[in-house]
Formats: structure tokens, C-alpha cells, sequence
């Protein structure tokens, strides 16, 4: 059942304040921390934010992309206004590739898998999503085991679409909830949401050249 109604305390991790993992003229990959916001929030004690760190370091940098606040991982800033265009039209037209670790509750009996299910705002519980096959907007992301664990399963989680809460849902459908999730789960089956973004692959704004970059998953 969502906590939605449970008491929010904003506390964003101090240590690392942040973590590159690759640096050039066009772009900056950051690994962001679970508990930090992407961007800021609409309220001065939600200020903290992994593009505000950015700026202060690099002033400049243009954020490309989000992850959710509870999910950890790789987050792309552009240096310059060509990059930053470049890097968008390949969001946009899913040239990128991204990679996802999680472990969800339960034991998977399917090796792999793709879920193809639309997905749309659950407007009275916002900021949920909902699967709706009549309004929803077209979501799909492909599913392979790594591990089975005594009652939880290690899944590679590789979306071809970007919608809100995507793998959170989708997991859900599947019956196995990602572990630690406040919003369709439960919060106490884990330290922290156990979802990370760890590889992104895209080509490089200056020559094109293909390029994989990894952040190891913390859990």
C-alpha cells in the first residue's frame, strides 16, 4: 500500500557532494545519490539538488535529464548549447541506451521478458502512474534476471521509453515490486529504493563516436 500520507523530511546526502564519473568540454556524467532531487523542488527547504551542486561546480551546465529522487545513477549535463541539443534529439529519438539495476520482491520464474504496458498520471494520488490501456502513453522496458535471491530477484532493467515511474510500474504489473519503494510498495523492505541507473550509452556530440558510461551499483 503507497505511503502517501506518511510525514516527507528532506534530508539529501552531504557525502559525496558529487561524483563524476566522466568530464570533457561538452559533457559531465554525474552519479546522483538515492535521496537527492534532480532539480529543485517548488519549496526553499527543497533546494538542494543535484543540478544546483552541478552549477555551483561547473557553472553552465545544462541538465538533460531527471531520475526519480529515490533512484541513484548516471545523469547527463551538456557543457554548451550545441551538446545540449544533441544529447536531447537523442532522448528524443531513443538512440539512448539505458541500463537499470533492481531487486524486486519475489522470486521471477521467467529468465527475461519485455512488459509493454501504456502508462498515465493517477491524477487523485498524484504523483503515481497508473497502467491505461485507453489514454495512456505508449511504455515499454525489457527485463533480465541476474540473481535469485532467497525471496527477492536481481533484475536488469532496460527501458525503451521514458515515462514517470515506468520500471516502478511495470514491476508492479509484474507482481514484483521494486524492494524499498514508498510509493507502490513498501519503504521498510529496504534501506533505500533499490533501483539504479547504471549505464548509459549515447554518441558523443563532437565526432559521434559511441561511448558507454558505468556507475557501479551500490547495492
Amino acid at each position: 500500500m503507497p505511503l502517501l500520507n506518511a510525514p516527507f523530511i528532506y534530508s539529501p546526502p552531504a557525502e559525496p557532494w558529487l561524483s563524476p564519473i566522466h568530464i570533457d568540454d561538452d559533457l559531465i556524467l554525474l552519479d546522483k545519490p538515492s535521496g537527492l532531487l534532480t532539480v529543485p523542488g517548488k519549496t526553499p527547504d527543497l533546494a538542494d539538488c543535484l543540478e544546483e551542486r552541478a552549477a555551483r561546480e561547473w557553472p553552465g551546465a545544462r541538465l538533460v535529464h531527471r531520475l526519480d529522487m529515490d533512484t541513484s545513477g548516471i545523469i547527463v549535463f551538456a557543457r554548451n548549447h550545441a551538446a545540449q541539443r544533441h544529447l536531447g534529439l537523442q532522448f528524443e529519438k531513443r538512440y539512448m541506451r539505458k541500463r537499470y539495476i533492481a531487486r524486486v520482491a519475489g522470486i521471477m520464474a521467467e529468465d527475461a521478458g519485455t512488459v509493454d504496458l501504456p502508462l498515465r498520471c493517477d491524477w487523485p494520488n498524484r504523483p503515481l502512474q497508473m497502467v491505461c490501456h485507453e489514454q495512456g502513453k505508449t511504455a515499454q522496458t525489457a527485463w533480465e534476471v541476474i540473481e535469485r535471491e532467497d525471496d527477492a530477484t536481481r533484475v536488469i532493467l532496460m527501458p525503451k521509453t521514458g515515462r514517470s515511474h515506468q520500471l516502478r510500474v511495470h514491476m508492479l504489473a509484474l507482481g514484483h515490486v521494486i524492494l524499498g519503494d514508498p510509493f507502490y510498495g513498501d519503504r521498510t523492505t529496504a534501506p533505500r529504493l533499490q533501483l539504479h541507473a547504471e549505464s548509459l550509452s549515447m554518441r558523443h556530440p563532437t565526432g559521434g563516436a559511441w561511448h558507454e558510461f558505468v556507475a557501479p551499483c551500490p547495492f
